[in-house]
């Protein structure tokens, strides 16, 4: 998974927040004129302004853009497939941070993850949050929303938060004594009360359960007709791998068919707003974890009833900062000023740049940053030393090509794209035609010709490290268990680790409860 403005304008917005916060509640509340500005904007949409909306967010984990509706080849979504068709779907959205929780932290408030020191994968989970900031449940309650975590019928029961901030799933929030997200899990009613359900789809995660999910499956992929990113070697253990991964995304596609039923038994339908998203890019090489497009680009498509938007693509610059805001503005309630989005439907709405960045996941404490606008791409690694393929202990687990592709590597079976992500060192810098580079193989950095886009984008980069700069410096991290369950694995259970290095997922937490009993006797 850095300067902004000019350290004075700092110093100058440090002050204005502290004013600011003396008249917090009232200042973010719905005034009686954004109640009128909000009713105008609906009357214009021909959208009723007498009944608030409910409002579900489907977050689909470690997703880059793989459904049926963006082109991906050889897998099934009808369900949001027919979302799409009936809503909006949007091209180029894109996270804030390629990792689950700093993406997730940055979503919940609603403010980039550097900005509000959550920017370290699992970190800071009993450290509280700047009083400055709160997570948009709160302002939905405060509003009259009864907001939910979960859903009773899907895997698991989609309720992970995981934000780099203390926390609690259900209670009250103050952010002093009270650290609730939301008021209670897993059941909307239609009982006359708005309600906010955010839901997550852990399926396409991966897990233990994908060859259960794919043995299960009535039609599983081909893994011989599947297309998969040039990055990665036509392998046949790779292929399956792919295949699983399409396995899963049918799953999923499947649960949130579940759910629009639900709506439609329970009367809702009519007027609740469905939102889907991925919470990162895929789990694969230069997916998740990376600043590549792989890693940050994500699905969204958004199914108001009442919009006469419905049955559009839109190409703009999305952040997923932008969703937390359109959510507030969907409920009526003025966006807070520390909100670093927008909501997306405003008649104003205009993002040139996404600002993205990778720093501690698990035992790798890497610091990238980028930014890119969908046409350019531009990425600073602080850290070239470390490898793209640091050999991080987890991602020995969950990534079969790492090891096929090592393999061909050493046996000179790589092409020249294959073994880019094999470099022992990183670029310092990185510029990418998007349009022409899609899949960001070609580095425009010491390209005469690219010269003052190069200079363009490092500027912007800059001064998005220092608008977003933390608000602290705090640093707790959690250890990661995975490095001492991979050397126990080496050394006490070698046939499985060969296994491993033959592209064989041999399960994470069923051995991690193996390793913890051996600890204990």
């Amino acid at each position: 998974m850095k300067t902004k403005i000019f350290i004075f304008l700092m110093a100058i917005a440090f002050s204005q927040s502290i004013a600011q916060n003396n008249s917090h509640e009232t200042s973010l509340a719905v005034s009686e004129k954004h109640t009128k500005e909000f009713s105008k904007k609906r009357e214009a949409e021909n959208l009723p302004t007498n009944k608030k909306p409910n409002i579900i967010w489907l977050m689909a984990e470690d997703m880059s853009l793989d459904l049926a509706c963006y082109g991906m080849p050889s897998v099934k979504t009808p369900n949001l497939d027919k979302m799409a068709a009936s809503g909006v779907r949007f091209d180029n959205c894109f996270v804030t941070n390629p990792i689950c929780s700093p993406s997730r932290s940055a979503m919940m408030v609603g403010t980039h993850q550097t900005k509000i020191n959550a920017q370290n994968h699992r970190s800071n989970k009993d450290i509280p949050l700047d009083q400055n900031y709160k997570p948009f449940t709160y302002w939905l309650r405060k509003e009259g929303y009864t907001t939910i975590l979960g859903h009773h019928a899907v895997q698991s029961k989609g309720r992970k938060t995981d934000v780099n901030f203390k926390h609690q799933p259900i209670g009250e929030w103050d952010g002093v004594s009270k650290f609730g997200l939301f008021d209670k899990y897993d059941t909307f009613e239609n009982d006359g009360k708005p309600f906010f359900a955010q839901i997550q789809l852990n399926v396409t995660h991966r897990g233990d359960w994908w060859n259960e999910i794919r043995a299960k499956s009535t039609h599983p992929v081909d893994p011989n007709k599947v297309v998969m990113p040039p990055y990665l070697a036509n392998d046949p253990v790779i292929r399956l791998d792919w295949a699983k991964y399409l396995d899963q995304i049918e799953f999923m596609d499947a649960e949130v068919g579940m759910i629009f039923k639900e709506l439609e038994e329970k009367g809702l339908a009519e007027n609740t707003i469905v939102i889907f998203i991925g919470d990162n890019g895929r789990c694969n090489i230069k997916g998740k974890g990376y600043l590549y497009d792989s890693g940050l680009k994500i699905p969204l498509i958004i199914l108001d009833p009442r919009s006469k938007a419905n049955g559009t693509v839109r190409k703009d610059v999305i952040s997923s900062t932008d969703i937390t805001a359109t959510i507030l503005d969907y409920a009526g309630i003025k966006v807070p000023e520390y909100v670093t989005g927008s909501p997306i439907f405003s008649p104003n709405f205009k993002r040139e740049y996404v600002y993205a960045t990778r720093d501690l996941w698990d035992e790798i404490q890497e610091q990238s940053r980028a930014v890119t606008s969908g046409k350019w791409k531009y990425i600073r690694n602080d850290k070239p030393e470390i490898p793209l393929d640091a050999h991080q202990a987890y991602l020995e687990f969950y990534r079969p090509a790492l090891h096929i592709m090592r393999r061909l590597k050493e046996e000179g079976k790589l092409n020249e794209v294959e073994s880019q992500f094999f470099s022992s060192t990183k670029a310092k810098e990185e510029l990418y035609d998007l349009e022409k580079d899609p899949n960001e193989f070609i580095n425009l950095a010491s390209n005469k010709k690219h010269k003052k886009q190069l200079a363009k984008l490092r500027k912007e980069t800059l001064k998005n490290d220092l608008e977003m700069k933390a608000s602290s410096d705090v640093f707790v991290p959690v250890t990661a268990t995975s490095v001492e369950l991979l050397a126990w694995i080496k050394k006490e259970k070698p046939e499985l680790y060969k296994e491993m290095l033959k592209g064989v997922e041999i399960g994470y937490h069923w051995l991690s409860k193996q390793f913890d009993q051996n600890n204990k006797d």
